[in-house]
């Protein structure tokens, strides 16, 4: 390795550590908490790729046990980013966003990632109890092939996630008050699109065998991941500076006049006593827009600035209430806790479990059981 190898490989762990470092911060952030920790997932996987590259380069010679080590834990875990980038972009120009049940199959696609480890650890299994002789597989050239073609998938899944993150991002209504974060929006989706563009130039050679050798002998992975790390310093920076500018110009932007908030609380609290609109296990903010022709912001800004939440933690104080009422009826004891949490308007027992043990401090089964000893 010569001494330009060696600064390269230097600058690149120095990025990881700052990745690293980066996504403890994003993650402790109370401000714009959801977008924060998408954002913490992209940087981190970004930066185990980059330290993956970085065993590679300094610890080539090392023992057999590296080797399986490598082949077992997973560090190149890159499916994932493209469903990440497009929900930190919809978490971003809608708060009240929220990953479902249904949303998280857009990051099935990782079993691609993880498949040549498993087979490692099934092929090392099988070894170990006799049933193969595992001495003749080669570990090292298994990883590099495999890695080497899923490649293919992993551009395509990154490539096809921006363009549906350009057309979010051009689909949206911009406004004065998050004039911010669509601008933060837009130079993040181009950074990726950049980077995706020079991967593209990379991976063409790297897939003809006549030009692979002599791309690796010459350039390495150095210019696919050099881009990377400065991707990491970039997000990192931006997404903590805009964290924290974003929060508080929309603090003072979005103040609204006494007479308005009045206003949104009593037609809010009335669409949820009166209305019942909680039971509505679907109920959605662009509902309550088009029921009541107030602007999703001054909703979303009266929410936040007044009762210190989101819609959904709103909505969901409602449920949580009814569900109490309906527990300690005088057949309570006709239902399961699930069938009454459904009833009150949930459609996930987690995020019952979560929102009621975060708003009592006890699980339904304890409060429960504390009722009904009185």
């Amino acid at each position: 390795m010569n001494s330009f190898e060696n600064f390269l490989n230097n600058i690149i762990l120095l990025g990881v550590i700052q990745g690293i470092i980066t996504t403890i911060l994003l993650f402790r952030i109370k401000a714009n908490q959801k977008a924060n920790k998408l954002l913490a997932w992209i940087i981190l996987l970004i930066s185990l790729a980059c330290l993956n590259l970085f065993f590679l380069e300094t610890l080539q010679n090392t023992s057999t046990l590296f080797e399986i080590l490598e082949a077992i834990i997973p560090l190149v875990i890159i499916m994932p980013i493209g469903p990440l980038i497009y929900f930190y972009i919809k978490t971003i120009l809608n708060p009240d966003f929220k990953i479902n049940q249904s949303k998280r199959k857009h990051f099935y696609s990782t079993i691609l990632d993880f498949a040549p480890n498993i087979v490692v650890v099934f092929y090392i299994i099988l070894g170990f109890l006799g049933f193969i002789n595992n001495t003749t597989f080669d570990l090292g050239n298994f990883i590099y092939y495999y890695n080497k073609f899923v490649d293919i998938p992993r551009w395509l899944s990154l490539t096809i996630y921006l363009w549906f993150t350009y057309k979010l991002i051009s689909n949206h209504k911009s406004d004065v008050t998050n004039e911010v974060f669509t601008k933060w929006t837009k130079n993040f989706t181009l950074g990726f699109t950049i980077f995706s563009i020079i991967w593209f130039f990379h991976l063409v050679p790297y897939l003809i065998p006549s030009l692979s050798n002599i791309l690796l002998s010459n350039l390495g992975w150095y210019p696919v991941y050099i881009p990377l790390i400065i991707l990491v310093y970039w997000l990192g920076i931006n997404g903590y500076i805009i964290s924290f500018k974003t929060y508080k110009k929309n603090s003072k932007s979005l103040l609204i006049n006494d007479e308005v908030v009045a206003k949104t609380i009593e037609i809010l609290n009335n669409l949820m006593k009166d209305d019942k609109l909680y039971l509505n296990g679907s109920l959605q903010l662009k509902d309550i827009v088009k029921q009541t022709n107030i602007p999703q912001k001054t909703i979303s800004a009266v929410l936040n600035q007044h009762f210190n939440s989101s819609f959904n933690e709103f909505v969901n104080t409602y449920r949580i209430e009814e569900f109490k009422k309906r527990l300690l009826s005088d057949n309570k004891e006709k239902f399961t806790i699930t069938g009454i949490a459904f009833e009150c308007g949930f459609n996930s027992q987690a995020t019952f479990q979560r929102v009621f043990k975060a708003n009592t401090k006890l699980s339904p089964s304890q409060f429960r059981k504390m009722h009904l000893k009185t």
